[in-house]
């Protein structure tokens, strides 16, 4: 019985009781701390003690991050007016009919020759996530990648770009040809501002197959130092048959993208009509509008 005496339960274990401490231990207990030893800190010995909390006044402005607007309804829209000038977006939802899109997405589907590009980035090769093709009495390079001249342009193409420059009083004689498969083809944020299209070109772009977001971003400020934070932005749901023109300093004082979306998206098709210009001498093909600026 003096066993099961000593023993005693714990967390529904059997365990003997620890040992009882000595008296030269009971003696000493916490009056035998080291005399150096400041109360409240656990025993390491002398600390300072930290100073009061001083609040001090940011340096810089507090800024709030602002809200992303939202555009989705017929109209023209002038979303900033500086650094390079009036950047201006026109909307057109509803410019093909669902049938005549309908339509249109089917055939291009089946008789455009779609391919994979493949892009160069800090000398590393890329796929694109998404299938293109190009048609137009020039190459065009974007992504040290040059597409090559096509000048055997569809039928259908034919007509829709006959349309759309009725429809925005511009004039075209290029396009390039987008088709996103599914959510997960995408295109990251960059800007059409190629030396080879000219000073504020203008892009019309023609929506066929599933929504999805189209997105900008404006330029940060020089005191920003390349930091996005801050920035304006926008998002622009392009659905089957819009069109979306983007005019003036839009490619110069904007970015735009078309974000992977992990979701049940059908194929899409996206026509960028644009105005293409033989290269600048002495720049290599997809040189940037702003590196052939010359200096005063």
């Amino acid at each position: 019985m003096s066993d099961k005496r000593q023993r005693a339960r714990v967390q529904g274990s059997w365990a003997k009781q620890l040992p009882k401490p000595s008296n030269s231990q009971t003696a000493g207990g916490l009056n035998n701390q080291p005399k150096n030893a400041a109360s409240g800190t656990w025993g390491f010995g002398n600390q300072k003690t930290s100073e009061a909390f001083e609040f001090h006044k940011p340096s810089k402005p507090i800024r709030e991050v602002p809200p992303e607007k939202v555009i989705e309804h017929l109209g023209d829209y002038e979303i900033s007016l500086r650094p390079s000038g009036v950047s201006r977006l026109r909307l057109r939802p509803g410019f093909l009919t669902p049938e005549e899109a309908d339509w249109m997405l089917s055939k291009l589907l089946a008789e455009l020759p779609w391919s994979q590009k493949t892009n160069y980035r800090l000398g590393e090769a890329y796929d694109e996530p998404r299938l293109t093709c190009w048609y137009g009495e020039l190459p065009y390079t974007y992504a040290r990648s040059t597409m090559a001249a096509n000048t055997q342009w569809h039928p259908l193409l034919v007509a829709l770009r006959e349309a759309v420059e009725q429809a925005s009083g511009c004039t075209f004689n290029s396009l390039l040809c987008n088709l996103y498969r599914d959510g997960h083809d995408g295109i990251g944020w960059h800007s059409d501002d190629e030396a080879s299209l000219g000073p504020e070109p203008t892009i019309a772009s023609l929506s066929l197959g599933d929504t999805r977001v189209f997105s900008l971003r404006k330029q940060p400020s020089a005191e920003d130092d390349g930091d996005y934070t801050y920035v304006e932005r926008i998002r622009i749901p392009l659905s089957h048959g819009t069109l979306l023109l983007m005019e003036g300093a839009t490619q110069d004082d904007w970015q735009h993208q078309v974000a992977k979306e992990y979701h049940d998206r059908g194929p899409r098709i996206n026509l960028t009509f644009r105005t293409i210009h033989p290269e600048p001498e002495g720049h290599r093909p997809g040189t940037k509008m702003r590196f052939t600026a010359k200096n005063p």
